[in-house]
């Protein structure tokens, strides 16, 4: 009885589906999600803990989140006149605007390689999704990318960038032809923003459909699951519909405005990833077999020899270290793996462990 109910009133297209799976990481140096390694000094964690004893967790937070709100426009660069609305997380904002969107025959157009969850979100609200891949350079294919435009009138293109798990940044000249030629909105998903070169937030004021979206969580915050969007009130007003009220909770909210008043920490931290993955960057270039792609994000794509991704993945693994495969999704993914910039210590044993499973096999 109960799988025939499954059948019947759960969605074809949710059946179709595979949960967003997250590997037990317990035991192993953890580079495979693009965290931020670094925790905070004791002081300011003790800092940390008075505000939390001042909280009220028998009332509800504020739901306008104004105070947090005042401390992102000045830690984010939003500028003046445009809006500010809160997720728990940027996966919930990206749910947002494709709930806000959807409808019968309504699609949107992705660049691919691309982070899993715009697909995995559009095939939760009803929207068909158009994947156009990137050139062997992993920039956008700007034809491609037109064609896809007017072929499919998209509601939302969604453009990360720094892109993932790519790790480049898309060319600023192509970002903005998108922008453009797109017929409704362009999301610019800058996850990364703090470990790349260059960010879209200034250029709100000068395209009426683009939005940003930005995240705390690669900064050092991703346990607070805390994003944000910016954009002009009268695409941020109707967004607004859609988000459940109270979703950012009165932990989150002090956790993340006391962080954002101590930036310098967050700053340093992050100073110092960009730095190791230069280092990274030229270790794994000096590897026989191993090409590792540029990056402006913290973490970085790599290509391995012919069919040996499954087994680095696993040589890796059984030494401690756990990174992403990105193989088995095939296309210009095969034979690519994803490693986490960590600390000095963990990227040493990531790189003597890569090198012992390279040289266990021809």
């Amino acid at each position: 009885m109960s799988h025939d109910g499954v059948q019947r009133w759960i969605r074809p297209e949710i059946r179709a589906l595979a949960a967003y799976h997250v590997p037990d990481a317990r035991g192993f140096i953890k580079l495979d999600a693009m965290e931020n390694p670094y925790t905070w000094p004791a002081e300011l964690v003790e800092q940390w803990l008075e505000v939390l004893r001042s909280l009220s967790l028998n009332r509800y937070p504020d739901p306008s989140c104004a105070s947090l709100k005042a401390r992102l426009r000045t830690a984010m660069g939003v500028p003046d006149g445009m809006e500010l609305l809160l997720g728990n997380g940027s996966d919930e904002l990206i749910q947002m605007i494709l709930m806000a969107v959807a409808g019968p025959g309504r699609s949107i157009v992705v660049p691919e390689p691309a982070f899993a969850m715009y697909r995995i979100i559009a095939a939760l609200t009803g929207l068909d999704y158009v994947g156009v891949p990137l050139e062997a350079g992993f920039d956008i294919d700007l034809p491609a990318m037109e064609a896809a435009l007017q072929a499919h009138t998209p509601a939302v293109v969604f453009l990360a960038y720094p892109n993932n798990p790519t790790g480049n940044q898309f060319s600023r000249e192509r970002v903005e032809r998108v922008i453009e030629a797109a017929p409704g909105l362009v999301v610019l998903d800058e996850a990364y923003a703090a470990f790349a070169r260059d960010s879209f937030m200034d250029a709100l004021s000068r395209y009426d459909n683009l939005l940003v979206l930005r995240t705390v969580s690669k900064m050092g915050l991703a346990g607070l699951r805390l994003g944000l969007l910016a954009g002009a009130a009268h695409w941020l007003t109707e967004l607004d519909k859609v988000r459940l009220p109270y979703n950012i909770n009165v932990l989150t909210q002090a956790s993340a405005e006391f962080a954002l008043a101590h930036r310098e920490v967050l700053d340093a931290q992050t100073r110092q990833i960009r730095k190791d993955r230069t280092t990274l960057l030229d270790a794994l270039a000096r590897l026989p077999g191993i090409r590792p792609y540029p990056s402006d994000a913290n973490f970085v794509l790599f290509r391995v020899p012919a069919g040996r991704a499954e087994g680095v993945f696993q040589g890796l693994k059984d030494r401690g270290v756990l990174i992403k495969n990105l193989s088995a999704l095939g296309g210009a993914l095969t034979d690519c793996l994803r490693v986490t910039v960590g600390t000095p210590e963990e990227n040493r044993a990531f790189l003597d462990a890569l090198g012992e499973t390279l040289a266990s096999r021809p």
